[in-house]
């Protein structure tokens, strides 16, 4: 494997496949919605979809999708399937994404009203 300039090994073909499928997964709007709502807690499908406006067949085929690529977790509490995300790295990658572009949003909507009040 060759080193980059920081001195790090080149991750292997197999790990970027792995990280692009995940990525890929992430790159629905409505799965990265349940990622980021099961990043601030655990839920059940019932509340999920009413968290992300979801139908609830809709929801439960994402979040099986995320089930099958490891991204999610689920465990019974009586009759409910409860998720959540059992990778604090996931959680972070989701909520600095989010975080950022969320900022980054709010910013322009900022510059763009004072743009717009001093008539420029």
């Amino acid at each position: 494997m060759a080193a980059d300039a920081g001195g790090f090994d080149d991750p292997s073909a197999e790990v970027l496949a792995e990280a692009a499928a995940s990525f890929g997964l992430l790159a629905s709007s409505a799965r990265l919605h349940l990622m980021w709502a099961l990043s601030q807690g655990e839920s059940d499908v019932t509340h999920l979809a009413d968290r992300v406006g979801g139908a609830l067949p809709a929801v439960s085929q994402h979040l099986a999708k995320l089930k099958l690529a490891g991204l999610v977790r689920s465990r019974r509490e009586g009759r409910r399937q409860v998720y959540y995300v059992d990778d604090p790295d996931i959680v972070t990658v989701v909520r600095v994404m989010v975080g950022q572009l969320t900022a980054r949003s709010q910013h322009a909507s900022v510059s763009v009203r004072r743009l717009y009040e001093t008539g420029g």
